[in-house]
């Protein structure tokens, strides 16, 4: 039997899938990792880079108990993108990981602007710049951190990468996690060496850039001791988890559509060239030659997450999730008037804001538990329904890929928000493993593309068609104006600070 291990190394977890070559699941296992919100306002977003790799050791040592070593032929993961890990010569970070999620270079961001040409960084990366990007963050740490600058050698992208970089010794990325670098141009796949030149960052070196089915290297005799596997065991470049998931969703075609609810979420389609919108981003998909147009969110499953710990927070955190589900049982459509602005981490879209924070609007004496636990569900749905509109093609199919797809009023929310029949996929949270999978099937000669092969996980896998409620959606239509105006009225109110 020959199997494929793979990885996605997560926000809230690293996930193994050990999958076999024709399809099967063969076992899974996860293991929670720490998230730090630091600062005055908890707008300093790290993880550990080493805990990433002991949980991928204790995963992988587990997949030996229904598959020998020597019978996986080889190795991909999927993961968290626009990160900032830095590494010193020794491959050994010098700092925990700046999440994507983590807005701190605001200012530097301005700076890079100005200096290199907002529009000339726009127009090559096919992204909007902001102090999300890892390239502006970069400057944050030579400006804000000059010792930890000092010892470092090499910028990673995503969580993946620093796993890939501890099994193989190789620095490498793909060019989905590099196209949210702020750096990369997007059409030629090249890092703009002059841009680090003119800001004064030439001394760190960037990831090689991949596609996902090319090899990165092999695992070191040193981390055949560590993990298990064999030595010399391939391991190929993988790619940032949007383009497992987009992958895995089955769109190919004009105006099939994606929604990913993660930890973060988006809505996206594919297309043969970027699409050069305000609030779309574009990364360069697995399909060498296309590209994925995405709105990406911060907030998503955080916010039911939240939600959880919010209304049951003396119930063991395994079983709040069925009681949110219970609670929203009790739930009609429209949450008795109550909206939720879901910005728990600032946003990325609908608005550029890392200061916006969440919260309650029109929560009236009538209001109930069961009103506010439903409105956080749909103010996600209404910011994805902000992203389909700014996106501005008409959706003929849409499907449902994450962890928030297991919630079935999330998903009816959702068709009835968007009025229009959602397609949830059968064991949705595994077919990006299968999907990232499938580039080491391509690798090998397995498979003559990526198309067939998803074609085949998918056909047959439409578990179910959430249909929309006319009088729901009629409803969220009526709010929607609403929802959109809040933002507008909050802004410009000074954050809290922490004492």
């Amino acid at each position: 039997m020959k199997a494929i291990a793979t990885f996605d190394v997560g926000t809230t977890n690293v996930k193994g899938v050990l999958i076999s070559f024709d399809g099967k699941v063969l076992h899974t296992q996860s293991r929670k990792v720490d998230t730090f919100y630091l600062g005055e306002k908890k707008n300093l977003i790290e993880q550990q880079p080493e805990q990433w790799y002991q949980a991928f050791c204790e995963i992988s040592k587990s997949f030996f108990d229904v598959c020998a070593p020597e019978e996986i032929a080889g190795l991909v993961l999927s993961g968290q993108m626009q990160d900032l890990i830095l590494l010193n010569h020794q491959g050994k970070p010098v700092m925990d990981a700046v999440l994507y999620s983590d807005g701190r270079a605001g200012k530097e961001a301005e700076e890079i602007s100005r200096i290199i040409g907002k529009q000339r960084i726009e127009e090559s990366t096919a992204n909007d710049f902001d102090g999300s990007r890892p390239f502006a963050k970069l400057l944050w740490v030579k400006q804000n951190r000059p010792l930890v600058y000092q010892q470092t050698a090499h910028v990673l992208i995503s969580s993946k990468d620093y796993i890939i970089t501890r099994l193989t010794d190789q620095y490498v990325s793909d060019v989905i996690s590099c196209s949210t670098a702020g750096l990369m141009d997007i059409r030629t796949k090249q890092w703009h060496a002059e841009w680090l030149v003119e800001i004064g960052l030439q001394e760190v070196q960037w990831p090689r850039i991949l596609h996902a089915h090319q090899q990165a290297g092999q695992v070191t005799p040193a981390a055949a001791r560590e993990t298990g596997y064999v030595s010399g065991m391939p391991v190929y470049a993988g790619a940032g988890d949007a383009g497992s998931a987009t992958l895995s969703s089955g769109i190919s075609r004009d105006g099939e559509f994606n929604i990913n609810l993660g930890t973060s979420g988006w809505i996206a389609c594919t297309s043969q060239h970027p699409l050069l919108q305000e609030g779309v981003s574009n990364l360069a998909a697995m399909p060498e030659d296309t590209y994925i147009n995405v709105v990406p969110f911060f907030n998503a499953g955080n916010v039911y997450q939240w939600a959880a710990g919010f209304f049951f927070p003396d119930i063991p955190q395994e079983h709040r999730y069925d009681c949110l589900e219970k609670l929203l049982g009790e739930s009609k459509p429209g949450s008795g008037g109550a909206l939720f602005l879901p910005y728990l981490l600032g946003e990325r879209f609908p608005v550029m804001d890392a200061e916006i924070a969440g919260g309650f609007v029109d929560v009236r004496p009538a209001t109930t538990r069961a009103d506010m636990a439903r409105a956080c569900l749909e103010g996600v749905a209404y910011s994805i329904r902000q992203g389909l509109d700014s996106i501005g093609k008409a959706p003929t199919r849409m499907t449902l890929v994450g962890g928030g797809a297991k919630s079935q009023t999330w998903c009816q929310i959702l068709a009835d928000m968007l009025n229009m029949p959602i397609v949830v996929f059968r064991d949705a949270e595994y077919l990006p493993s299968m999907a990232i999978a499938s580039s080491v099937l391509l690798a090998q000669g397995f498979i003559p593309d990526y198309e067939s092969f998803i074609h085949g996980i998918t056909t047959g896998q439409d578990g179910k068609v959430i249909e929309p409620d006319s009088a729901a959606a009629a409803m969220y239509h009526r709010y929607y104006p609403r929802f959109c105006s809040i933002y507008p009225a909050l802004a410009g109110l000074s954050p809290a600070i922490d004492e």
